[in-house]
């Protein structure tokens, strides 16, 4: 498991065998947010397919298995299972941990485009040497390279990357909800699952590393309580380790 700084303080019912929520700093919510930022192809090649549920999992399996004959020629099977990754492993955000494996096409790690061979003048541009210039029907092969525009990134006014500020504690719910810590909002959630027991809570301090972050991937999809399904086991797992 990669080391990482990414770690929560958890705050477990252990009469309910419940996280209530948990305390998280910047990391981790650059973490949670750029979730979003996942293109999809790439969102399924880090879950197993038979753990998918609906059908996208069909979908990405049947791309395997269709034949090139049957693509466009423009059309690169490994760009549709592997699209670039927008962050973490190899992320192309600035400031957000890596917290998911490296998942990147060959294919995409640079971008040619191609102009008319026969005249400068001919301002058309294909990604493909086989296309044929429409004003003179000469192949496009006069190579130009594919240049990214700068970063936009907040740097320059606070010297933080990512998406949320860094000196605030924020406050996770056991269903992904994102909010900023207080002690009325930690009042206000004990109040909601009525605790009355504040013996029965524990606190418990997890550090995240890539395996953690796909966990999480994969539970923010199908449930509504994501950090007691990912934690509660691995924290049973490590008393039972320790008793032995």
């Amino acid at each position: 498991m990669e080391e990482t700084n990414v770690s929560l303080r958890l705050l477990i019912d252990t009469k309910s065998q419940k996280v209530l929520f948990a305390e998280a700093d910047k990391n981790f919510i650059d973490f949670l947010f750029n979730i979003l930022a996942l293109p999809l192809g790439t969102f399924i090649a880090l879950l197993t397919k038979q753990g998918m549920v609906g059908s996208l999992g069909n979908i990405y399996e049947s791309i395997e298995n269709l034949s090139t004959t049957y693509l466009l020629p423009n059309v690169n099977k490994e760009t549709l299972l592997k699209p670039k990754v927008q962050i973490s492993g190899g992320s192309t955000v600035a400031g957000v941990p890596l917290l998911l494996p490296k998942v990147e096409s060959s294919s995409t790690s640079s971008r040619n485009l191609y102009r008319c061979s026969n005249s400068y003048n001919h301002r058309y541009v294909a990604d493909d040497s086989s296309a044929k210039c429409p004003s003179c029907n000469c192949s496009m092969s006069g190579t130009l390279i594919f240049v990214d525009p700068p970063r936009a990134t907040n740097t320059t006014f606070s010297g933080e990357g990512g998406c949320v500020k860094g000196v605030v504690t924020y406050m996770v719910m056991d269903d992904l909800a994102v909010k900023p810590m207080s002690t009325i909002s930690s009042i206000t959630v004990l109040n909601r699952f009525n605790v009355k027991d504040v013996s029965a809570l524990e606190e418990k301090v997890v550090h995240l590393g890539i395996d953690e972050g796909v966990k999480l991937l994969e539970a923010s999809i199908w449930s509504k309580s994501a950090l007691t399904d990912v934690f509660l086991p691995m924290l049973k797992q490590e008393v039972q380790c320790e008793s032995q």
